[in-house]
């Protein structure tokens, strides 16, 4: 099967469905990353995902890993470290520097996907109420978050960072709860790994999650503005 090639000017993504079984989701490659494109990509259940050297590569695997926001599983020490209350927590407070933290190699492989090009990309996602973060604090210091595209009630995760133990779990775990008094119905986690099954992410079918899809796209959240003020953006939350 020859995967379509799309346009670099106005690329129209095929059907997710059709996706390549091997490599597995693979639906796509060229096109832009300008807000319009992005936007049209995760309306229809599809992200790109590609290293720096490589054209844009558009995906959507046949299994999804999900997380939905009243499933977040929290262990003993995860709970012990939220009562705590050591830690600050903002929403859109920081984008850039998340996502540049996002982008720094990992020690596992050395390598990250997070091109400059895509950090320019969804930096102007940001600007425009589309793309927002999660940040974790100590002492002024960034020290974990997540950022990731809302398509109305769906949140579709890109990245997380930590640089102090448990981080970005308390990262996710602020955006459960906000979420839950915000109307959240799911976020996508796209491909599964152990950190995210830890807290009670699954993986369903491509065809349930695209139906999921098109209910949460319906229901747009009123997400705070990015350049609000620090204080409207702090998240408390009883653990």
């Amino acid at each position: 099967m020859q995967i379509p090639l799309l346009d670099d000017d106005k690329p129209r993504f095929p059907d997710p469905r059709g996706a390549l079984a091997e490599p597995d989701g693979l639906l796509a490659v060229g096109g832009n990353l300008q807000p319009e494109t992005l936007l049209s990509a995760y309306r229809s259940g599809i992200f790109p995902w590609y290293q720096d050297d490589d054209p844009i590569l558009w995906w959507s695997p046949a299994t999804r890993c999900v997380l939905p926001p009243a499933e977040l599983h929290c262990s003993k020490s995860l709970r012990k470290t939220l009562r705590r209350n050591q830690y600050q927590v903002s929403l859109n407070q920081s984008f850039g520097d998340v996502i540049q933290a996002c982008s720094e190699p990992r020690e596992d492989d050395g390598g990250t996907w997070i091109t400059d090009e895509m950090i320019a990309a969804y930096r102007q996602l940001h600007s425009q109420g589309q793309a927002h973060s999660i940040e974790v604090w100590h002492d002024r210091e960034l020290i974990g978050g997540l950022y990731g595209v809302a398509v109305g009630s769906l949140f579709c995760g890109e990245s997380m960072f930590s640089r102090r133990a448990s981080a970005s779990k308390i990262a996710m775990a602020h955006l459960c709860r906000w979420g839950l008094e915000s109307g959240l119905q799911l976020i996508d986690c796209q491909l599964v790994n152990p950190h995210l099954v830890s807290l009670g992410a699954v993986s369903v079918e491509r065809s349930a999650f695209l139906a999921e899809l098109e209910q949460c796209r319906q229901h747009p959240l009123k997400w705070p503005s990015p350049g609000v003020g620090e204080e409207s953006s702090r998240l408390h939350y009883e653990w």
